[in-house]
């Protein structure tokens, strides 16, 4: 069975930073292309940023520069490092599989993981 573990979220101030790590049991992470979705309050999840097996990366806009995705196979682990936090941050974060790194497509998806609250405010 398929698990997706997100935590590491909380309350920061703006301009802070935090660590996201996504554990993965059922499922081996290196063989796919994943990506970290937000979902903001209202609004629909949305892919933020990916990395694709061998390590390429993609940023959605209000991301690069201040977000970075990585992973570590052997731990079958998939990190969001994010720093300069700002209000329009917060979101609930899940990590998942994606349909396209390079067209920054999430894809469809049966699954998903509790997700992390992550809230900026001052």
């Amino acid at each position: 069975q398929v698990q997706l573990v997100e935590s590491g979220g909380g309350l920061v101030q703006p301009g802070g930073s935090l660590r996201l790590p996504c554990a993965a049991s059922g499922m081996i992470l290196s063989i796919y292309d994943m990506g970290w979705f937000r979902q903001a309050p209202g609004k629909q999840r949305v892919l933020a940023v990916a990395i694709t097996r061998g390590g390429t990366t993609n940023y959605a806009g209000s991301a690069k520069g201040r977000f970075t995705i990585s992973r570590d196979n052997a731990k079958n682990t998939v990190y969001l490092q994010m720093s300069i936090l700002k209000p329009e941050d917060t979101a609930v974060y899940y990590c998942n599989r994606v349909l396209s790194v390079a067209t920054m497509q999430g894809g469809h998806h049966n699954y998903w993981g509790q997700g992390t609250q992550v809230t900026v405010s001052s």
